[in-house]
């Protein structure tokens, strides 16, 4: 049993099929992990009765299989709905709400059995790439504790990093699945927008910019767990139909093209090292037959940021302006969130129309990359894991970030279009910590890069030639 928790979720979901392994052998082993290096890194929180879990573990070997998922154990990211569990949603306004039913995503996972035994830490509301909150407090980063393990989705990377899950869910608008990803060895896949439907029911219409997806120590796991996730609910009044993701995903990548666009012709300031590491996984493309071309900037990095921004402000009021309006919520709510609520508040119809408009001129623009490009590739992160302390980063190289969020410009190309986006891991720099990769396909051409995503793990294996070590 030494190497059953570093091995794939669907190896353990394929031995557990088999009965190689029982789902109450595999709990145990990940009970006792989350046991050993939970409280080093703070991933997992509301964690259920160790008990209880162990108890649903042997119902799932005496019952029949519901799906791949069946017995594997999951933490749900905590911004979303679990039936039962605190769903704080990392704010002290929440702390202590208890969901009284599924999301929609978390229901589709729980039928196809997975076995729901707690969340995965959260910055506040999710606002922010640094996960911490006056909740649980700060995530700390496996490879040094004393760093930020990125975020949204900071707990859900840093439990799969250290084997604490063998999959995870996540959520991203800007980078949440991506960054965190990066930033702790593992693949965090961005879904094409309307590909998992998105709770709240209500307002889907309006909020076009985040969506929830996989994370995993492999393309292929992300595959399966997104076939679960996804397809469409007919309450809601867009989405897309569901694939078999994993179809094709070891199909060569001999003869596709791949345009580099590094720094966006210097518009995004990095930290020296960084570009270095992906251009040397490029170089892996490269040796796979992939034809690897530096591009120009295909739009104006100032046009995506200002349309991105003031679209964020609108979605981001629309949803916590009720909190804002009550004296006592409001002093609740951290800076950042209070910051984009008073942006947003103000927007006209027109305001929002006219960055819809350049967000229609960037989606055009692209369109016309991928008539060429089979995806295009840019880091990450634009800074390496920061001390865990900082709030945020106020400056990359001698550059001041005139926002909370700045300093991780480069993950909003994707996200204002809603195209589908894999963080690859790229290797680790000379501080010897993580840094990841962006892979970026044409809308709907999910499985695409996923299949770009499997060749380049299959030729790497980084999560599993680099794995942390407990503290």
């Amino acid at each position: 049993m030494g190497d059953l928790l570093d091995r794939d979720a669907l190896d353990l979901s394929g031995m557990i099929e088999r009965r190689e392994l029982s789902a109450e052998e595999l709990m145990k082993a990940t009970l006792a992990q989350i046991g050993a290096w939970n409280p080093h890194v703070n991933a997992v929180v509301a964690q259920r009765d160790g008990d209880e879990m162990l108890a649903e573990a042997r119902a799932a070997d005496n019952t029949p299989r519901k799906g791949w998922l069946h017995g594997i154990p999951m933490a749900v990211k905590d911004l979303a709905n679990v039936k039962g569990l605190v769903s704080s949603f990392g704010s002290p306004i929440f702390a202590g709400q208890v969901a009284e039913a599924d999301d929609i995503f978390v229901a589709r996972m729980r039928a196809a059995g997975a076995l729901i035994l707690g969340k995965t830490n959260v910055p506040e509301f999710g606002l922010g790439s640094h996960t911490f909150n006056p909740v649980y407090g700060p995530t700390r980063n496996p490879y040094d504790v004393t760093r930020s393990a990125g975020g949204s989705s900071g707990g859900a990377a840093v439990a799969l990093a250290t084997r604490m899950l063998p999959i995870a869910d996540g959520s991203d608008m800007m980078g949440s699945l991506r960054n965190p990803a990066g930033w702790c060895n593992v693949y965090g896949f961005r879904p094409t927008w309307g590909r998992v439907p998105f709770e709240p029911i209500g307002d889907s219409y309006l909020q076009t910019l985040a969506t929830n997806g996989p994370m995993g120590r492999s393309p292929a796991d992300i595959a399966a767990l997104l076939q679960v996730q996804a397809g469409r609910d007919p309450r809601q009044p867009f989405g897309l139909d569901n694939e078999d993701f994993s179809a094709g995903l070891t199909t060569p990548v001999t003869g596709q093209r791949i345009a580099w666009l590094a720094d966006w012709d210097g518009a995004y300031e990095m930290e020296p090292g960084i570009l270095d590491l992906c251009e040397a996984a490029l170089d892996v493309y490269r040796d796979l037959g992939v034809t690897v071309d530096r591009v120009q900037a295909p739009f104006p990095a100032e046009k995506i940021w200002e349309a991105w921004q003031t679209l964020r402000w609108y979605a981001v009021a629309c949803k916590f302006a009720p909190l804002y309006a009550q004296d006592k919520t409001r002093a609740m709510l951290k800076p950042a969130a209070v910051w984009e609520i008073e942006n947003g508040l103000p927007l006209s119809g027109m305001d929002v129309h006219r960055m819809s408009v350049i967000r229609s001129e960037w989606f055009r623009a692209a369109a016309e990359l991928f008539t060429k490009y089979d995806a295009f590739a840019i880091p990450t992160a634009q800074v390496w894991p920061f001390d865990v302390d900082m709030v945020h980063p106020t400056q990359i190289n001698d550059k001041d970030m005139d926002t909370y969020h700045r300093w991780m410009e480069v993950v909003i190309p994707a996200s204002l279009l809603g195209l589908p986006a894999l963080s690859v891991p790229v290797g680790f720099g000379t501080n010897g910590l993580p840094m990841g990769m962006q892979l970026v396909g044409a809308s709907r051409n999910d499985a695409g890069i996923l299949q770009l995503g499997q060749a380049y793990h299959a030729a790497t294996q980084w999560p599993s030639k680099m794995p942390p070590k407990l503290p």
